[in-house]
């Protein structure tokens, strides 16, 4: 029997009401609606889209949307510079730089410019060392994403082996720190892992963040396995894929995401989750770490 797909349109849905919901609160209490910030550089097509849809999608929820778009010349020091500027407005609940960015302005140095409690992509070191600790407060959006996907299931995730390929700092490494916290048995797989094909064969839940079309085949897959596709690659045909090779892979598991369709839109949400936990947090409300 064909795998049951992980709808991430509709799962991204629900989140996006339970944030409604929260800015609606807030707004009735009396308190600011949350304000976001996307930072744009340059005209990266991708880049350019998914800030659209996160801006539209922001605004949605109640929330206000701050647009910063600079040309692909603006210097590291001017950018920094801005950063510093909604580091200090008050108005301004959670920062997002959207990466990538052009190869003059080291991205690093942006990310760790950030104030940890405005970090709505959760890439800053306080936050990343927060979530190795077991202690989450801003999460890495994707990776939560993925982790909505997979409480959807309904399966429990207790030791399970989780293979995750990619190790990348957006995606694999906090995808697999999450993991850990849902006490699977994780393995994380990269360019120099030997035999991939055998040790993604040996995991219950699969999740492919490669940035390689179709990069994991099907017959990798074993039966009933969960795959958590993290991929978006445009084909010659201008076609979406994703990392998995869906047809076969679909054959083989027992759920898997869809591309388009599948993590993107989770994405989004728990941004949007995560910017108003980053309001709360501001307020001086105590943030409750969510496992």
């Amino acid at each position: 029997m064909p795998a049951r797909l992980l709808d991430g349109r509709r799962i991204a849905d629900e989140v996006t009401a339970e944030v409604r919901a929260g800015v609606a609160r807030r707004v009735a209490d009396g308190k600011a609606a949350p304000g976001l910030a996307v930072v744009r550089v340059g005209e990266h097509a991708a880049s350019a889209i998914y800030v659209r849809n996160k801006r539209r999608t922001t605004e949605s929820v109640g929330m206000r949307s701050i647009a910063i778009d600079l040309p692909a010349s603006v210097g590291e020091r001017d950018l920094l510079a801005h950063v510093d500027r909604l580091d200090a407005d008050p108005a301004v609940n959670g920062i997002l730089v959207q990466l990538p960015l052009p190869a003059h302005i080291a991205a690093e140095a942006i990310i760790e410019r950030i104030d940890p409690r405005k970090d709505v992509d959760g890439f800053h070191p306080y936050n990343m060392g927060r979530l190795a600790l077991r202690m989450p407060v801003l999460r890495p959006c994707t990776p939560y994403g993925c982790m909505r996907l997979l409480a959807a299931t309904g399966e429990p995730l207790v030791g399970k082996h989780a293979v995750v390929v990619g190790q990348s700092n957006i995606v694999g490494r906090p995808m697999g720190l999450e993991l850990l916290m849902a006490r699977c048995t994780v393995t994380i797989c990269h360019s120099a892992t030997r035999d991939l094909p055998a040790i993604v064969r040996g995991g219950d839940i699969v999740v492919a963040a490669v940035g390689k079309p179709e990069f994991v085949q099907g017959d990798w897959i074993r039966e009933g396995a969960i795959v958590i596709d993290v991929g978006i690659n445009r084909t010659p045909a201008g076609g979406l894929v994703g990392d998995v090779a869906f047809a076969a892979a679909r054959e083989r598991a027992s759920f898997i995401t869809p591309v388009p369709g599948g993590v993107g839109p989770m994405t989004i949400a728990t941004l949007l989750a995560n910017t108003l936990r980053a309001a709360e947090l501001q307020d001086g409300n105590t943030i409750q770490s969510k496992r």
